[in-house]
């Protein structure tokens, strides 16, 4: 999955995101019992890999001497983090897993219990397992909704 992800495009090529799989039981427990939001815990308890997702801070949308060089500033981070999940994930179905991709829970937290660099900043969580059952996807616009021809 992380050999999949490695290849999805960043700004700049830079590549800045970084990935901490945790798979022990007593560390994913530790996440679940209390550094999780309450409406995540019972998916990180039963997950058998949790997938930490940094980004290491200042690096999308900016130049090597460190300024800004996009009108969209920092938030090329979250950009580029966001299609490397969606790359991991695509990849992890590819597998025959299920994911569930996180974003609330005890940053600081999670941040010193796994020794994240002081330069990366977590962005999410992605839990991967074996899914028990294929839910219905939930509804989806029509194309005509969302594409707009000029």
């Amino acid at each position: 999955m992380i050999d999949c992800a490695r290849w999805a495009p960043s700004w700049n090529n830079c590549k800045a995101v970084r990935y901490t799989a945790l798979e022990k039981d007593e560390h994913i427990q530790v996440l679940a019992n209390t550094l999780m939001a309450p409406e995540n815990v019972h998916i990180v308890k039963n997950a058998p890999l949790i997938l930490v997702v940094s980004n290491v801070k200042k690096r999308s949308g900016y130049e090597r001497d460190g300024h800004l060089s996009s009108s969209k500033g920092g938030s090329w981070e979250m950009f580029d983090a966001g299609v490397a999940c969606q790359t991991l994930c695509l990849a992890a179905t590819e597998l025959g897993l299920g994911t569930v991709i996180m974003g609330t829970f005890d940053e600081e937290g999670i941040s010193g219990y796994i020794g994240l660099p002081e330069n990366e900043e977590i962005i999410s969580l992605v839990a991967c397992g074996y899914p028990l059952e294929v839910p219905n996807p939930p509804r989806r616009k029509e194309v005509s909704e969302i594409l707009r021809y000029l």
